[in-house]
């Protein structure tokens, strides 16, 4: 009696990885193509002439760090400096609060909702310029809010922080979180509006509050959404310039310089153009020190996990 023998087994092979997505890959050849040439070439071209001691037009006379040397003894630059982790830390302190408050506010269903949403998101569609040029008049002490409230009968009222060195960052201040708010809020909303229902309920059988549900609840579970609210925020701290030259320009002298505008201002008004690489290399390094974290939270941290 014979015995029949299992049929052989066939190995099925699996698609090199490499391999999928062929035409997707393909068609994003220029893009990275671009990216390399545009972003990253610029940006070693500009770190290597930072080096130099280029004026008018870019060349290789080398002079190793003199140029950062010189960077750092100016007084303009540390003053710049200053104002930036100042208006940083503010903005970025009353953004996220203020922001999530909002988007907390109009998650709990509230009557015109949609209205609200447009009257808070419509500042982030006016440019920086033009914020600026309306809070200019608005904190106007000839005619703007000052001017307003004694009108009223408030004689001894006084409100005119751009005009003043040491509260002309906070006038700045109020013209940003004007206008980024209201994007950082609908980021949080859309967070909010994709935590389960489920959840809102189990903390109200157990007793839980409103506001301790939020805090130890809510906020862990939108963990990617405030990073992704803080690299937003950040990105646009660093490059800030046009709101300060519409409404500052710098001024009360340089009390309202930033490192932006130094940049600017040495590499197409003061012709130093290796002056300027080396600010743009110095905000360059400030932009590594925050994407580093980010991607460490971002990836390393779910790998760990």
């Amino acid at each position: 009696m014979t015995v029949a023998s299992d049929p052989p087994v066939q190995t099925v092979r699996k698609p090199n990885r490499m391999f999928k997505n062929k035409m997707a890959k393909i068609a994003s050849i220029p893009m990275i193509l671009t990216a390399l040439c545009v972003f990253v070439g610029g940006t070693l071209w500009t770190v290597l002439h930072s080096f130099t001691g280029s004026r008018m037009l870019p060349k290789r006379d080398w002079v190793g760090l003199a140029q950062y040397e010189r960077l750092w003894d100016s007084d303009r630059w540390i003053i710049s400096v200053k104002n930036l982790a100042l208006y940083g830390f503010f903005s970025l302190t009353f953004t996220l609060v203020v922001a999530f408050c909002l988007a907390a506010c109009l998650d709990r269903k509230i009557r015109f909702e949609n209205t609200f949403r447009t009257i808070f998101l419509y500042p982030f569609a006016l440019s920086f310029v033009v914020t600026g040029l309306a809070w200019q008049w608005i904190l106007n002490p000839q005619f703007g809010f000052q001017s307003v409230v004694r009108g009223w009968g408030w004689e001894s009222f006084n409100f005119d922080p751009l005009n003043n060195p040491e509260t002309v960052m906070f006038g700045l201040l109020i013209a940003g979180l004007w206008q980024g708010t209201g994007l950082i809020m609908c980021i949080m909303l859309a967070g909010l509006r994709g935590i389960d229902e489920d959840i809102w309920k189990a903390a109200r059988v157990d007793g839980i509050g409103t506001v301790k549900t939020y805090v130890q609840v809510i906020i862990p579970m939108m963990r990617p959404v405030f990073i992704t609210s803080l690299v937003l925020i950040a990105s646009g701290i660093i490059k800030l310039y046009d709101l300060v030259v519409a409404q500052t320009n710098g001024g009360p002298g340089i009390s309202s310089e930033v490192p932006a505008k130094y940049v600017i201002n040495y590499m197409f008004q003061a012709q130093n153009l290796g002056q300027g690489f080396a600010a743009s290399t110095m905000m360059l390094v400030s932009v590594v020190i925050i994407l580093i974290p980010w991607a460490y939270l971002e990836f390393g941290g779910k790998k760990n996990g």
